[in-house]
C-alpha cells in the first residue's frame, strides 16, 4: 500500500489474459527507458482508456426501499461526465428489488449480490458487488490498511484515528487493540500463521505482535523515516520494509536485527512486494556470502514502488538490480501476478502491467480515471485495485 491515505472510493476487479507469446518471450534486461520511449508512452501509446461507471457507495441499501434512489455516472475520457440515477420500483417476492435506470443507462441484471449497469452511448458496463457485510464500529475514522488472516478468521486494520485493531472477520467483533506505535500506523499484515501481525508506522518502527494476547514481541529500529509498506518472505523468518527515508531493509525476526539495506533510492518507497522469480530471470549473484539468518530469499524478487516515478526490481538475495522502469507519476503500490508478470499503480490513475523479462515497454497500461491507485491485489485469474476519490 502506498503512503497516501484517504477515503477509498472504488474497488475494481480485472481479469488478466496472458498472451501466449509472453509465455515464451525472452529478452535482455534494460535499465530505464529512453526519453524518446517515455515521451511516446506519455502520448497515450498502449494505454487502455476505459469509460468507468461509478455508483453511490451504499446503493445496495438505498435500493432495497420502495422508491429508493442511488446516483450513478459514466466518465468517458476527454468527454463530459454523464450523470444518472437508479430507482427502486418495488421488492419482488424473491427479495430482489426491481430497479430502473434513468435515460442513458440500462440495468442489465440485478440480484441479491450484485447489479450490472451499462451506458450504451459509451459502450461501458460494470458489475457492482453488494457488500457481504459492513463493520462500522471498529474504527471512528478512515481505514489506512487492512488484512485478513490466511484462515479467514481474523482481520487486522489501522486507521487515521490512531488505532490498530484485530477483529473477528465473521461479525466484526473486536478481539484485540494493538498499542505501541507513536503517530499513525501506515501498514499492517498477518504472518502466514495467522497468529502474528507485522506493522509499520510513521514513528519509523517496525513491530511484530501476538494476535492472541496483543503483546508486542519484537520492535525493529533502523529506519530514519516513516515505514510505508512491508512484505513477508516465505513463512516469515525474514521481512522487508520500505520507508520514507528511501531505503528498503531486510530484517531477521528471530534476532530483531537488520540483515541489510537492499536498496537506498534517495526517494520515498511507497510500496514493496516480494515474489518468486521465473527460472528465466537473471537475478544476479551476491557480492558477499548471504547471512545464514537469511531464509527463503534465494530466487526471490523485490519490487519497489517509488515516489520519484520509478518502479525498481532487485534480486532479494543478490541485492543486484534487475530493472528500473519510469512511469507517468509517483508509484503508490505494486504486486506480482506470476514469476514474471507484475502490476504497479500510480498517483495519476495508471495501472502498469510489466513483464520482468522485457520491462522496457509495458504489456498494457490500464486507466479508468485520474484517481490515485492505492492498492493492488492478485486475485484468481486477475487482480483487484482500489482507487481514491476522483476529482471531476
Amino acid at each position: 500500500m502506498g503512503w497516501r491515505r484517504g477515503p477509498i472510493a472504488h474497488f475494481h476487479w480485472w481479469s488478466v489474459g496472458i498472451d501466449p507469446a509472453l509465455r515464451s518471450r525472452r529478452s535482455s534486461f534494460g535499465g530505464p527507458t529512453s526519453g524518446k520511449e517515455r515521451k511516446r508512452r506519455s502520448g497515450g501509446g498502449g494505454v487502455k482508456m476505459a469509460a468507468p461507471l461509478r455508483i453511490q457507495s451504499d446503493w445496495a441499501q438505498a435500493l432495497r426501499k420502495d422508491e429508493g434512489e442511488a446516483w450513478l455516472s459514466c466518465h468517458p475520457p476527454g468527454k463530459p461526465t454523464l450523470y444518472g440515477s437508479l430507482t427502486c420500483q418495488g421488492i419482488g417476492l424473491d427479495g430482489i428489488p426491481e430497479v430502473t435506470a434513468s435515460e442513458g443507462f440500462i440495468v442489465n441484471e440485478i440480484n441479491k449480490k450484485s447489479i450490472h449497469i451499462s451506458c450504451p452511448k459509451e459502450t461501458a458496463s460494470s458489475k457492482f458487488l453488494a457488500p457481504y457485510t459492513t463493520f462500522s464500529r471498529i474504527h471512528t475514522k478512515s481505514i489506512t490498511c487492512l488484512d485478513i488472516s490466511s484462515g479467514g478468521g481474523l482481520g487486522v486494520s489501522s486507521s487515521t484515528d490512531g488505532s490498530m485493531k484485530i477483529w473477528q472477520a465473521s461479525n466484526g467483533e473486536l478481539r484485540r487493540v494493538l498499542e505501541g506505535h507513536v503517530f499513525d500506523v501506515n501498514c499492517c499484515r498477518f504472518f502466514p500463521s495467522g497468529l502474528v501481525v507485522l506493522s509499520g508506522g510513521m514513528d519509523a518502527q517496525l513491530k511484530i505482535w501476538s494476535a492472541e494476547d496483543a503483546s508486542c514481541v519484537v520492535t525493529f529500529k533502523g529506519h530514519k523515516g516513516g515505514i510505508l509498506d512491508t512484505a513477508i518472505v516465505d513463512r516469515g523468518r525474514n521481512v522487508v520494509s520500505g520507508s520514507r527515508d528511501g531505503t528498503a531493509r531486510l530484517w531477521d525476526c528471530g534476532r530483531s536485527a537488520c540483515l541489510g539495506v537492499i536498496a537506498d533510492c534517495g526517494s520515498s518507497i511507497n510500496g514493496v512486494a516480494v515474489g518468486a522469480a521465473d527460472n528465466s530471470i537473471n537475478l544476479g549473484s551476491p557480492e558477499q556470502m548471504p547471512s545464514e539468518r537469511e531464509v527463503g530469499t534465494e530466487l526471490k524478487m523485490l519490487l519497489l514502488a517509488r515516489e520519484d516515478k520509478k518502479l525498481q526490481c532487485f534480486g532479494l538475495q543478490s541485492r543486484q538490480p534487475v530493472f528500473l522502469f519510469i512511469g507517468s507519476d509517483a508509484f503508490n503500490c505494486c504486486t506480482f501476478l506470476s514469476g514474471f508478470l507484475l502490476l504497479a499503480g500510480t498517483q495519476d490513475g495508471n495501472i502498469y502491467q510489466l513483464d520482468v523479462r522485457n520491462p522496457r515497454a509495458p504489456v498494457q497500461v490500464i486507466h479508468r480515471s485520474g484517481a490515485p491507485v492505492l492498492s493492488l491485489l492478485s486475485f484468481r485469474d486477475g487482480f483487484i485495485a482500489s482507487q481514491a476519490l476522483a476529482q471531476d
